[in-house]
């Protein structure tokens, strides 16, 4: 536990940033006149190949069900933003890939990411947030399966 601080640990802390850049995100869409897309069908986008992506791996990437990653990619799909088209390597599955219209929301959803980094820079400082991404893309390596705690 730190002396400073609001004493909670590192993954809450991680998580309210996230969700303090995907509540800047949506909300910037909404008011922008975009599509309206939920916290997961954002996260879906963002983990989304180029070429496209199959949902089994869309859900493990995103760390949700494989029913939670169809419902979000069936929404998009009908939003007009995905599309699912044949997977060239396999007969049986398909890969989710972004219409035209999905492209061009993800690069303004990319530049809203940027202009709220921006944002955080100004609030917290330059070197904060730099040093902020420094630390989250240094190699962490596999995570530690730990002793039993004690206590």
């Amino acid at each position: 536990m730190h002396a400073n601080g609001t004493g909670r640990n590192l993954p809450q802390l991680l998580g309210d940033a996230r969700r303090w850049f995907e509540d800047a995100l949506l909300a910037t869409l909404e008011e922008a006149g975009e599509i309206h897309v939920s916290p997961t069908q954002a996260g879906l986008f963002a983990v989304l190949d180029e070429e496209g992506t199959t949902a089994s791996e869309l859900a493990r990437r995103m760390g949700v069900t494989r029913q939670t990653a169809h419902q979000a990619v069936h929404g998009l799909v009908s939003a007009g933003l995905l599309e699912q088209v044949p997977d060239p390597s396999s007969g049986r599955q398909r890969l989710i890939r972004r219409t035209a219209e999905g492209e061009r929301t993800h690069r303004r959803a990319e530049l809203v990411l940027r202009r709220a980094e921006q944002e955080l820079a100004d609030r917290i400082g330059e070197g904060t947030v730099s040093a902020l991404r420094t630390a989250l893309e240094l190699p962490w390596g596999g995570p530690p399966v730990l002793g039993p705690p004690e206590g």
